[in-house]
């Protein structure tokens, strides 16, 4: 069993924090099992601005993003000494089943079973939430830049407070404009939590609470 996915945002990479936050990974490694999952970062701008520039066809520029995933993914491993580069879910399975942490390169598992939209509405929020429900984790966790949280914390106005409800995660520009689609019959939970502050996923894994956003369900 799988005990988190973690989504490392692409926007953290902008900053001076992603070192810190790839021995972080390793040390919880040493008592979670994680799936990271890359954002797409600098190297989806890119394709962004082709797409801009050229007017690619929406499979065209949806793959070429899955791709710049990819080569995140791959400076992520590099970050993360000790961790296990992996293309494909039993791959992850097999690594994880005896603890530590493994790196997903999405290009793969997507293209095997291609059951998201071709569109700039699925970025790797939902690419996350996709694999958390494929490999059975119960807890996604999406690591935003301060600027996401900022988004989030202004989006937000449901009780209890550091929850959003699907329809406030929808609303907020910090995330795609498919998760909620989703989250609205999914069972694992979802936090979204400072990147740059990566004790804080510490907090979380260790005790199941910290400061962030989680997402609200019904009875809660």
């Amino acid at each position: 069993m799988i005990d988190a996915v973690v989504k490392v945002g692409g926007s953290l990479g902008h900053g001076a924090s992603l070192p810190e936050l790839g021995a972080r990974l390793v040390e919880l490694g040493r008592s979670h099992r994680l799936l990271v999952v890359p954002g797409g970062g600098a190297f989806a701008d890119v394709v962004r601005e082709h797409d801009a520039r050229f007017g690619l066809r929406p499979s065209t520029a949806h793959w070429m993003a899955v791709l710049a995933m990819d080569q995140y993914g791959h400076l992520l491993a590099d970050l993360a000494p000790g961790c296990a580069l992996v293309r494909t879910l039993d791959e992850a399975h097999a690594y994880l089943a005896g603890g530590g942490v493994a790196v997903l390169l999405p290009s793969e598992p997507l293209r095997g079973a291609d059951a998201l939209p071709h569109s700039w509405s699925v970025t790797s929020d939902s690419i996350a939430a996709w694999l958390t429900g494929r490999v059975g984790a119960r807890l996604l966790v999406l690591l935003k830049d301060r600027h996401g949280m900022a988004c989030l914390a202004s989006a937000a106005s449901s009780a209890p407070a550091g929850a959003m409800t699907v329809v406030e995660l929808a609303a907020s520009s910090a995330v795609d404009g498919h998760l909620a689609e989703l989250l609205s019959d999914s069972v694992f939970d979802l936090w979204i939590i400072d990147g740059e502050r990566p004790e804080r996923l510490t907090e979380l894994l260790e005790t199941g609470r910290t400061e962030g956003v989680r997402l609200a369900r019904p009875g809660l």
